[in-house]
């Protein structure tokens, strides 16, 4: 949910997108990793009317790397729902997920997949 945070809100969710629209690294995504970001856009586009999420998840949506939905042999995290995020990853030879979820960091290491926070991710990889 980093990307969610960092357009609505600065520090480390925010950096990470400034390094993402330099070209430091490629973000892979999926509809439903998509979807999940534009709804909570919407809902936070309520409490913060002067925020337009829309136009950003629209850059988003142009400029990531797309993947279709997967889904993983068995359910791993404690909400089977962030398993999405994770399947994602798996799919994207991703080594990295930046997540604050408390459900996708207990899974870190999974398959070689580290799952990190904003901050961290900041810190070690930028």
């Amino acid at each position: 949910m980093f990307f969610v945070s960092g357009v609505f809100f600065t520090g480390p969710p925010y950096q990470i997108l400034k390094a993402w629209r330099a070209h430091q690294f490629q973000i892979v995504i999926s509809p439903e990793i998509f979807e999940e970001y534009r709804r909570i856009g919407e809902i936070l586009a309520d409490q913060f009317p002067a925020v337009a999420p829309h136009p950003i998840l629209d850059f988003f949506a142009g400029k990531a790397a797309w993947l279709p939905d997967q889904m993983l042999p068995e359910p791993v995290c404690d909400d089977p729902d962030d398993d999405k995020f994770l399947a994602c990853a798996i799919a994207g030879k991703c080594n990295v997920i930046v997540s604050g979820d408390k459900h996708v960091l207990k899974v870190s290491g999974y398959r070689g997949i580290e799952v990190v926070r904003p901050r961290k991710f900041v810190d070690e990889y930028l």
